[in-house]
């Protein structure tokens, strides 16, 4: 079962981390590429919802609009950082990886 993620920064043991790849430093690897690809993925979600409040011209409208865009945009500011998300998907096992085969150079 996942527990929610708290936005706030956790005291973790890093030998849990290392339990599954052996290495602590290919962990920290593999969840900064994890936390890029959240992070990606919740600025294209950003982006395709602002996206409707791109507009050339000043009205009343528009300052209706803006509360709108403020609020969608204070949602994504309230989620848990994408490192927080990242960390928390591993120390699951939720995070699949694979390291290419070291002899063949691939």
């Amino acid at each position: 079962m996942t527990q929610p993620i708290s936005r706030n920064a956790e005291t973790r043991d890093l030998r849990n981390f290392e339990a599954e790849t052996e290495n602590i430093y290919l962990s920290a690897v593999i969840i900064s590429k994890r936390a890029n690809q959240i992070a990606e993925k919740q600025k294209e979600e950003l982006r395709n919802r602002l996206e409707p409040f791109v507009n050339d011209t000043d009205n009343l409208e528009e300052i209706q609009e803006n509360r709108e865009q403020i609020e969608i945009s204070l949602m994504y500011e309230r989620m848990p950082k994408p490192t927080l998300m990242a960390t928390q998907e591993f120390a699951e096992g939720k995070t699949y990886w694979r390291q290419p085969d070291a002899n063949t150079g691939k």
